[in-house]
C-alpha cells in the first residue's frame, strides 16, 4: 500500500484540533493493563484530537538491550497498536528515533534544567539507593521525554500515576522557556480519560498489572495464546469467602470484576449479581472466557499485520512524515529564539 494511501486528508476549512500526544518504549509485550486502560482510550481519542503515537526507541536504549531485538520490538509495537484499533487515517504513528528533533530539543531543554531536578527523579532515586550502575541516560531520560511532548506543542499527555512527575517536569521546562525567550510551547495538561480501567496483577491485586511484573503469571500478554491466558487467569489470586462483590477487603476479586467489565462492557452491579452464590471456580472461568473473546481479534490482526511487514514500514513511513514537519516547525522557531545562526540552504 502506498504512503499516500494511509496519510489522513487535510482539511483546510476544519479548525484546528488540539493534540494528544504519547509514546511507549518497545522494551516488553503489551498486555490487558495497558490495552484496556490505555490504548482503547487512544482508539476513542482519534476522532476528536490530532494524535501522535510514538515508539519512543530511543528511551528503550537507557538500559542494555540487543540491538536486533530493539528493532524487531519497535515493528511489533505497531503492529499491536493497529491491531488495537489504531488508525494510520485518522493519527500519527512515528518511530522516535526517525525524527529528527526529539534529540535536538532535549539539549536545549537540558540546558535550562537544573542536575538536582532530575537527581529527584523516582527511577534515578531508585537506582542510585540499590547501588545499581546508572548510566548518562537513566538520570537525563526526563528531559528527552520532555522535548517528545513538547516538540509537537502537545496539549495533553495521557499519563498513569507513575508519568506523572515526568510530566510535571515537562510542564516545568515548557514554562522556563516561555520565560526565559518567549512564549514558544503549549503548556501539557495531564489527560484523564472518562473511561479506563486500572488492571491489577492476577498474582499481587496490590499492585498494577506490569510488563516488569517478576511473576510472569501474574501478567496477561497480549500475544498469551488462549490457553495460557486461561491458565494465568484460572490461577489468579482471589480472596477468603466466596462472595463476587467489589469490596476493599477482597482485591483479587474486586480486580477479575473489573477486568470482565471492562471486556464486556457490562456494569459492575449486573455482574455480581449474574455470579451471586456461584463461586470463584464459576466466576474465573467466565472471565477468562470473556479476556479470550475480547483479544482473539486483536490477536488475529496482530498476525495479519506481523506477515505484512510491508505494510507496517509504510504506516511508519506516512507517521513519520507527518510527525517530520511538525517537528521542524517546532524546532527552527527554538533555535531563531535561543540564538542559532541559520543555515545556509
Amino acid at each position: 500500500m502506498p504512503a499516500d494511501a494511509i496519510k489522513p486528508a487535510a482539511d483546510t476549512t476544519a479548525p484546528a484540533r488540539k493534540v494528544i500526544l504519547t509514546c511507549v518504549q518497545p522494551t516488553g509485550n503489551l498486555h490487558l493493563g495497558n490495552y484496556l486502560g490505555a490504548v482503547l482510550n487512544w482508539k476513542r481519542m482519534q476522532d476528536d484530537y490530532e494524535c501522535y503515537f510514538g515508539v519512543v526507541d530511543m528511551h528503550a536504549i537507557t538500559l542494555p538491550i540487543e540491538p536486533a531485538k530493539l528493532r524487531a520490538a519497535t515493528l511489533e509495537l505497531v503492529a499491536w497498536y493497529l491491531a488495537s484499533g489504531l488508525d494510520p487515517a485518522k493519527a500519527h504513528v512515528f518511530v522516535q528515533s526517525h525524527i529528527i528533533g526529539h534529540a535536538e530539543l532535549a539539549w536545549v531543554l537540558g540546558c535550562l534544567c537544573p542536575v538536582g531536578q532530575l537527581e529527584r527523579m523516582t527511577q534515578y532515586k531508585d537506582k542510585v539507593a540499590k547501588h545499581e550502575s546508572v548510566g548518562g541516560g537513566v538520570l537525563y531520560y526526563p528531559v528527552l521525554m520532555a522535548a517528545d511532548i513538547l516538540l509537537y506543542n502537545a496539549d495533553a499527555v495521557p499519563v498513569g500515576e507513575d508519568q506523572k512527575q515526568h510530566l510535571e517536569l515537562a510542564r516545568d521546562l515548557a514554562e522556563k522557556f516561555n520565560r526565559h525567550y518567549s512564549p514558544t510551547f503549549n503548556v501539557p495538561e495531564p489527560f484523564i480519560a472518562k473511561t479506563g480501567a486500572r488492571i491489577a496483577s492476577l498474582s499481587n491485586p496490590e499492585k498494577k498489572m506490569s510488563k516488569s511484573d517478576e511473576d510472569p503469571s501474574g501478567t496477561l500478554y497480549l500475544n498469551d495464546p488462549p490457553a495460557l491466558l486461561r491458565k494465568k487467569m484460572m490461577s489468579a489470586v482471589t480472596d477468603s469467602g466466596s462472595e463476587v462483590v467489589v469490596r476493599d477487603d477482597k482485591p483479587g476479586v474486586a480486580n477479575l470484576l473489573h477486568i470482565l467489565s471492562a471486556v464486556t462492557g457490562r456494569a459492575l452491579p449486573s455482574l455480581e449479581a449474574e455470579f451471586a452464590g456461584q463461586g470463584y471456580g464459576v466466576f474465573k472461568s467466565a472471565v477468562a472466557d470473556a479476556v479470550v473473546a475480547a483479544l482473539e481479534p486483536v490477536q488475529k490482526k496482530y498476525a495479519e499485520l506481523m506477515a505484512n511487514k510491508d505494510h507496517l514500514l509504510e504506516v511508519i513511513k506516512a507517521g513519520d512524515e507527518a510527525a517530520q514537519k511538525t517537528a521542524y516547525k517546532t524546532l527552527t522557531k527554538v533555535y531563531r529564539k535561543v540564538g542559532f545562526l541559520e543555515r545556509v540552504r
